[in-house]
C-alpha cells in the first residue's frame, strides 16, 4: 500500500503532485520546491525529493482538539512590544499547538511516507524537516527565518517529534511580531511541513543565491554566498561566506567568468553529530588551510548561476514580469552534485520605487574602529548598546546603535527600534542582514571585533554610505540625504556620462539616469584591492625581503604573485564595466604619478626621485618604457581579461598623458602586441586630451586615436602655468579663463572636424554652469561628472541645448 492511500491521505502530498499554485495546500516554501522540481529538471535543477504535511493536517488537528479556543485569548489583547508577555503567549501557542499535533492520522501519514523516502534512499535515511506557512514566500512577504527547521533527522520517531515542533512553530516570538506588523490574521495563516531528503553538505559547502544584488537592487547580477558545511551557518550570521557574482547578460551570451571573488573566512561550519538523540548537528572549527579556498569551484558557482538563472526566467515568466529570487543551494559531498533546497521570490531590493534616487554621503571624516560588510545604503548616528546576552535587550533603547556579535529571529522586535545594527559576525546573507534590508536599518555585518572596540553609551556613526565595505566611525559625524525623482529630470541629448573608480561603487552607480562611465579610474583599484606595485609582482627578486613576505601573504592562494593582479585589476574594472553594460565604459590606464606609485607595497625601488612629478614619469611615457613595461603587460592582461574572457566589450580603454604621436605609437604597439589591439573586436582606444600639444596636434592624435577625453585639471594647470597644487598661486587656477575655453574650443572642434567622439571628463561642468553651456553649444559628444553631480549637469545641459535648437550630441 502506497503512502498515497494511508489514513490521512489528504495530509499528504509528493512533490512530484505539487505546483507552484498549491501555496493554500502546503504553503508557499513547499509549493515552490515542488514547481522546481516538477518544471525545472529538465533545464538541471536539481531537488531532492520528499513530501508535505499539507495544511489541512494543521487546521483539522487544531479544529478536532478544540485548539483554535484556547489560542484565540491568549493574542487578544496582547501588546508584542512587551517583550516578556510575547514570550509568554507565544510559549504557551506552541505548546497548544504541539500537544494538539500528535493525532493518529498525522502520525501514520508521516510513517508511511518515511517508508517511500527509505525505499528510494536507503534505510534510516537522513531528511530536513522545514516549516512551510501558507502567506510564505510571496513576492511581498518572505516570512524567512519566522519558523523553524530541523535537520539531519532519522527514524520514525525523531521524524514525528520534529513534524509537531515544526507545526508549534508558527507561534514563535518573531513569527508573532512578522504577522502583525506585516497585518497577516494568526489565524488565517496555516502551517505545512515539508520533509525531504537531506543534501550532505556536511561533507561539502551550501548557501544563498540572490538573481540581483541584495543592497542596490542592481538586476543584471547573480550574486553568490557560500560556506562549508550546512547553510545554517550562514543564515544565523556565524560565519562569515564566501561571495561571488556572475553577470547575468554575458553568461547568457556564453561566456563563462566569475566577476568579482571576496574570500570569506567561513570560521567553522555545521556537520552531522555522531551522538544520538535531540542533537543532531555540531559545529566544527574549519582548518586554516581551507578557509584559504573557496568553498565551491568557479564551475560550480557558474553551474549555479545557470540554475539561478534559469529559476529566475521561468518564475518571470509564470509572474508576466520581472520576478529576483532568493536561492538556498547545498552540494553533497558524496555524489558531487549541487541541489536547490529552496527557492522564494526576494522581497525587499525589487520591491523599493525606481524612481527615487536616494543618495547618503558622509560631510566629514572620522576614525573608523571596525569594518564589515555594508548591509543597505544609509548613514545614522547614535549611541552604542553592546548586547552580549540576550537577557540584555531589555535595556535597549529606541534610537541606539545594536552591537553583537550576533543577531537572531527572536531579536526582532528590539531590531526594529535601532538606529542601525552591527554584528562580529556573518555575510550579507545572515539574519541579521535580511531583517535590517527588511526593516530600512543600515547594518554592518562581520565587523570583526566591534563587540570589543565599541562600549555601551560612546556615539558612533554607522556609514553603509560607502559602497560595499561598511565603517563604524567614533563620534557624530554629519552626513547629508538627497532624494531626487527621476520623473523631472530632463535627459539631454548631449550624453552626461558618469566618473568612477570604486567598484563598490558601480551597481548603484549604474542605477542613476547616465549615458556609460565617461572616465574609470584604474588607480583606484590598484591602490584599494591590490595596493602592490606591479613590477614588485613581475620582478619580486628586486624587492627587499620584508616587502617580499608581505607580498607573499597577500598573493597566498594564487599559482604566480602576477595572476593576483591580474585578477584582482580585471574584477575591479570588470564589475564597473558589467555594471553599466552595454553602455560604454572608458577606462584609463594607470595613470599614478611617481611619488604615488613609491607609495605602494615595494614601490620605492621602482620609482625615480622627481622634483616635479606632475610633468615627470608619468602617463604613457611609463608604458613602453624599460622601467615599467612588465608592469604595464599586466594592466594589459587585465583589460584583455575584461573583454575577453568576461565578454564585456562595452570597456573602451584610454591613455592617458600622451605628449607626442611618437609616444602614442609606441604604446599602441605595446597594447596590441599584449592582446589590446586597436579595431579588434570592436575595441576603441581615446586618449586624454590634457596637455596642449594634444590641442595644437589634434588632427595627428586624430589617426591614431578613435577619440578624446578633455582633462580639463591637467590641461589648465598646463596651459596657464600653476601648479594646481601649490596653495599660493590657487587664485590662478581657472577653468573658465578665456586661454583655456579657447583650448577647449579647439579640442572640440579639431575632434569634430576629424569625426571623432570628444567629451570631458573633469567636474568644470559641475561647478561652472557656464562651461556647461559653452561646451553644449559647441556640440561637445559628452559630459562625464561625478555621481553627486549627475541629475544637475543633465538640467543644465538640456536648458543649454533648448536654447540653442540644433546643438548637443555633436561628433
Amino acid at each position: 500500500m502506497s503512502a498515497e492511500t494511508v489514513a490521512g491521505e489528504d495530509y499528504i502530498r509528493w512533490f512530484k503532485d505539487i505546483r507552484v499554485g498549491d501555496v493554500a495546500l502546503v504553503g508557499g516554501k513547499t509549493s515552490s520546491l515542488g514547481e522546481l522540481y516538477n518544471a525545472l529538471s529538465a533545464a538541471g535543477v536539481r531537488v531532492p525529493n520528499g513530501f508535505a504535511l499539507t495544511a489541512a493536517a494543521y487546521r483539522d488537528a487544531l479544529s478536532q482538539s478544540g485548539a483554535w479556543e484556547k489560542l484565540r485569548p491568549l493574542f487578544a489583547t496582547l501588546d508584542i512590544s512587551d517583550t516578556a508577555a510575547l514570550s509568554a503567549a507565544a510559549a504557551s501557542a506552541r505548546q497548544i499547538v504541539y500537544e494538539a499535533t500528535g493525532t493518529k492520522a498525522i502520525r501514520e501519514g508521516i510513517a508511511a511516507s518515511y517508508a517511500e523516502l527509505e525505499k528510494q534512499y536507503g534505510r534510516n535515511v537522513a531528511v530536513a524537516v522545514r516549516s512551510s506557512a501558507t502567506a510564505e514566500d510571496l513576492p511581498t512577504a518572505s516570512f524567512a527565518g519566522q519558523h523553524e527547521s530541523f535537520l539531519n533527522v532519522r527514524g520514525t520517531g525523531a521524524l514525528v517529534e520534529a513534524c509537531r515542533r515544526c507545526f508549534a512553530s508558527i507561534f514563535t516570538d518573531r513569527a508573532i511580531v512578522y504577522r502583525r506588523n506585516n497585518g497577516f490574521d494568526h489565524f488565517k495563516v496555516f502551517l505545512s511541513v515539508a520533509v525531504m531528503k537531506m543534501v550532505r553538505a556536511d561533507t561539502a559547502a551550501s548557501g544563498v543565491v540572490f538573481t540581483l544584488d541584495t543592497e542596490s537592487g542592481f538586476r543584471d547580477v547573480v550574486f553568490i554566498t557560500g560556506v562549508y558545511g550546512l547553510g545554517e551557518t550562514i543564515v544565523q550570521g556565524q560565519v562569515d561566506p564566501d561571495e561571488l557574482y556572475v553577470h547575468k547578460p554575458t553568461f547568457q551570451q556564453g561566456h563563462r567568468a566569475v566577476l568579482r571573488h571576496s574570500l570569506g573566512a567561513k570560521q567553522s561550519k555545521l556537520v552531522y553529530a555522531r551522538a544520538r538523540g535531540s542533537v543532531t548537528t555540531r559545529l566544527r572549527t574549519v582548518p586554516r588551510a581551507q578557509r584559504e579556498r573557496y568553498c565551491i569551484l568557479d564551475s560550480e558557482a557558474l553551474a549555479l548561476a545557470g540554475q539561478a538563472i534559469a529559476i529566475e526566467e521561468h518564475y518571470s515568466r509564470a509572474a508576466g514580469h520581472p520576478m529576483p529570487m532568493d536561492i538556498e543551494w547545498a552540494k553533497d559531498g558524496d555524489d558531487g552534485f549541487i541541489y536547490i533546497i529552496q527557492s522564494r521570490p526576494e522581497t525587499v531590493a525589487s520591491q523599493r520605487a525606481t524612481n527615487i534616487v536616494e543618495v547618503y554621503s558622509l560631510r566629514g571624516t572620522g576614525t573608523a574602529m571596525a569594518t564589515g560588510r555594508a548591509v543597505g545604503e544609509k548613514i545614522a548616528t547614535g549611541k552604542a548598546r553592546v548586547i552580549s546576552d540576550p537577557r540584555e535587550l531589555a535595556s535597549f533603547q529606541p534610537g541606539e546603535v545594536l552591537v553583537a556579535q550576533t543577531t537572531s529571529p527572536d531579536w526582532q522586535p528590539v531590531m526594529k527600534s535601532a538606529a542601525a545594527i552591527v554584528t562580529d559576525r556573518g555575510g550579507r546573507t545572515c539574519h541579521a542582514a535580511i531583517v535590517a534590508r527588511e526593516l530600512g536599518v543600515p547594518a554592518v555585518v562581520g565587523a570583526e571585533g566591534a563587540t570589543s572596540k565599541i562600549k555601551t553609551g560612546m556615539t558612533v556613526t554607522v556609514s553603509c554610505g560607502e559602497g560595499e565595505t561598511g565603517h563604524i566611525y567614533e563620534g557624530s559625524i554629519p552626513f547629508d540625504v538627497s532624494r531626487v525623482s527621476t520623473d523631472n529630470i530632463r535627459r539631454p541629448r548631449t550624453e552626461i556620462m558618469v566618473n568612477l573608480g570604486n567598484p563598490d561603487l558601480a551597481f548603484r552607480t549604474a542605477m542613476l539616469p547616465n549615458d556609460g562611465v565617461g572616465l574609470a579610474r584604474m588607480e583606484f583599484i590598484i591602490n584599494e584591492y591590490i595596493g602592490i606595485h606591479p613590477m614588485a609582482l613581475a620582478e619580486p627578486s628586486k624587492t627587499s625581503l620584508g616587502d617580499r613576505k608581505m607580498i607573499e601573504r597577500l598573493t597566498r592562494g594564487y599559482e604566480k604573485p602576477t595572476d593576483f593582479f591580474v585578477e584582482k585589476l580585471s574584477e575591479g574594472v570588470g564589475t564597473i564595466a558589467a555594471a553599466f553594460y552595454p553602455k560604454p565604459v572608458i577606462v584609463r590606464l594607470s595613470d599614478f604619478k611617481t611619488n604615488e606609485y613609491a607609495r605602494l607595497i615595494a614601490g620605492e625601488p621602482f620609482e625615480p626621485k622627481e622634483a616635479n612629478p606632475m610633468i615627470g614619469f608619468r602617463g604613457a611615457s611609463r608604458y613602453a618604457h624599460p622601467a615599467y613595461e612588465a608592469g604595464f603587460a599586466l594592466e594589459c592582461a587585465a583589460l584583455a581579461r575584461v573583454r575577453g574572457e568576461m565578454g564585456l566589450t562595452n570597456l573602451r580603454i584610454m591613455v592617458p598623458f600622451c605628449r607626442r604621436e611618437e609616444e602614442a605609437r609606441k604604446v599602441l604597439a605595446a597594447m596590441a602586441e599584449h592582446g589590446l589591439r586597436r579595431g579588434e573586436n570592436g575595441l576603441e582606444i581615446f586618449v586624454m586630451c590634457e596637455i596642449p600639444n594634444n590641442v595644437i596636434r589634434v588632427d595627428a592624435f586624430a589617426e591614431l586615436f578613435d577619440g578624446f577625453s578633455i582633462g580639463s585639471n591637467d590641461l589648465t594647470q598646463l596651459t596657464l602655468g600653476v601648479d594646481r597644487d601649490s596653495e599660493i598661486v590657487a587664485f590662478d587656477f581657472d577653468e573658465s579663463d578665456p586661454g583655456m575655453l579657447e583650448m577647449m574650443r579647439l579640442a572640440v572642434t579639431g575632434a569634430q572636424r576629424n569625426h571623432r567622439h570628444v567629451g570631458i571628463c573633469g567636474e568644470a561642468p559641475a561647478n561652472d554652469p557656464g562651461i556647461a553651456r559653452f561646451l553644449t553649444d559647441l556640440g561637445i559628444s559628452s559630459i562625464s561628472v561625478n555621481p553627486g553631480s549627475l541629475i544637475r549637469t543633465m538640467n543644465i545641459v538640456a536648458e543649454a541645448e533648448s536654447a540653442t535648437p540644433g546643438v548637443g550630441a555633436g561628433g
